[in-house]
């Protein structure tokens, strides 16, 4: 049987489903013809005409997924430094919220640039991502809030899957804010987005799902509601900011919708985490924004576990409540603030990631007929990914084989 590529002499962590915590094999082999994986296993298992036009010696290094970072606000213009040194003077979040700041300083900041100018300030932060084996990745718009800067955020974001080798996803976070031309009239702006930009973004093929923040600076569930109905009628699947600041019941909400995922959740209640068990909605944890912000309400982890609530985890990079562009350091946040352990850390970062974006058929686990997304570390044990802090062990990057 001959492949392009084979990696050999390597530990393996498959995070293959159905397989006993990680699912490490040791003396493993993945090889990949055409950018997918034919076969991810035990190298005494592999067919024995296997044969490769490029061998590769892992010389014992550890191979897992590529990491998915399954929220982020990467496209964006300016910075949001001030704000934070407010923060350190005793300013609260909501307070710069409402004093003009926040999200709408962002929003002011990205209107004002081209699509150009946003691609050239966002490769940075997609570099830094990628140099810690991200292969996959969301990116939110929201801070435009007009289709006209919605559509150029997103399009920004397009342009980045064709600067870089890196499969994306695109989300429509209209119902972000409020933005300055509708202050006042909230349910006036949630009009505009359901009958107006979101239509137009979906028939531009720009959006794959579709965000809202529900929460007291940020949107009502009956607002929220509308905007899941809107996106329903378009065929889209959708996610929610819940629960961040205080608990609205946006992740049951999220849930009645069979939402991919529900994101944040500090202040979530049991009743939430038994809508989101039902309906298979992903928990996607945040510990940068939780770190950032200095909160002290840790997401309820026991309770998600007991009901069997999948925990992803990701960097939520953006320019105020997490500019962080390191998935582990994200992992180390997760272990140390919310008690995480190794295998949820990493599950985190790769197979439940994928879930959380509804590519769990392409993405995630080193299984047959999944893109060759790989990473390989310069570790000999998957606890020294979730170990350290500021080295970054990673040997190479694989992308669909390459």
């Amino acid at each position: 049987m001959h492949c392009d590529r084979i990696w050999r002499n390597a530990r393996l962590a498959t995070l293959a489903s159905g397989a006993a915590g990680l699912g490490l094999v040791e003396r493993g082999l993945v090889a990949s013809r055409e950018g997918l994986i034919i076969y991810a296993g035990p190298e005494a298992d592999a067919p024995e005409d296997l044969a490769a036009t490029h061998n590769h010696d892992c010389d014992g290094r550890l191979i897992t997924p590529g990491l998915i970072d399954c929220h982020t606000h990467l496209v964006y213009a300016g910075t949001r430094s001030g704000e934070f040194e407010q923060r350190l003077n005793g300013v609260s979040y909501e307070t710069i919220a409402q004093r003009g700041g926040g999200i709408l300083s962002t929003v002011n900041a990205t209107r004002m640039a081209s699509e150009t100018q946003l691609v050239a300030e966002s490769l940075p932060r997609l570099d830094a991502l990628l140099a810690e084996g991200v292969t996959t990745l969301e990116i939110k718009s929201g801070y435009g809030l007009s289709l006209e800067h919605e559509r150029k955020q997103l399009r920004a974001a397009r342009a980045l899957g064709r600067e870089r080798a890196i499969t994306l996803s695109l989300t429509f976070l209209g119902a972000h804010a409020v933005p300055p031309e509708f202050v006042g009239r909230a349910d006036d702006y949630i009009t505009e987005v359901c009958d107006e930009t979101l239509p137009d973004l979906a028939r531009d093929g720009l959006i794959d799902a579709v965000d809202a923040f529900c929460e007291r600076i940020g949107f009502t569930r009956e607002q929220t509601q509308r905007v899941f109905e809107a996106a329903k009628k378009h065929g889209l699947r959708v996610k929610l900011h819940a629960e961040q600041l205080s608990d609205m019941k946006g992740a049951a909400l999220a849930a009645s919708f069979g939402a991919l995922s529900a994101d944040h959740l500090e202040y979530i209640d049991d009743a939430g985490i038994a809508a989101m068990a039902k309906a298979g909605t992903v928990a996607v944890l945040l510990p940068g924004a939780f770190y950032f912000l200095r909160e002290t309400r840790v997401p309820p982890i026991e309770s998600l576990r007991k009901q069997g609530v999948t925990m992803a985890l990701a960097t939520d990079c953006n320019p105020g409540t997490s500019p962080l562009t390191s998935p582990l350091l994200v992992m180390n946040m997760a272990a140390t603030l919310f008690r995480m352990t190794v295998d949820e850390c990493l599950i985190g970062v790769t197979r439940a990631a994928s879930q959380a974006l509804g590519m769990a058929d392409q993405v995630g686990t080193l299984e047959a007929g999944k893109q060759c997304d790989l990473a390989v570390w310069n570790v000999a044990r998957p606890a020294e990914l979730v170990y350290r802090l500021g080295l970054n062990p990673l040997h190479e990057r694989v992308w669909r084989g390459q």
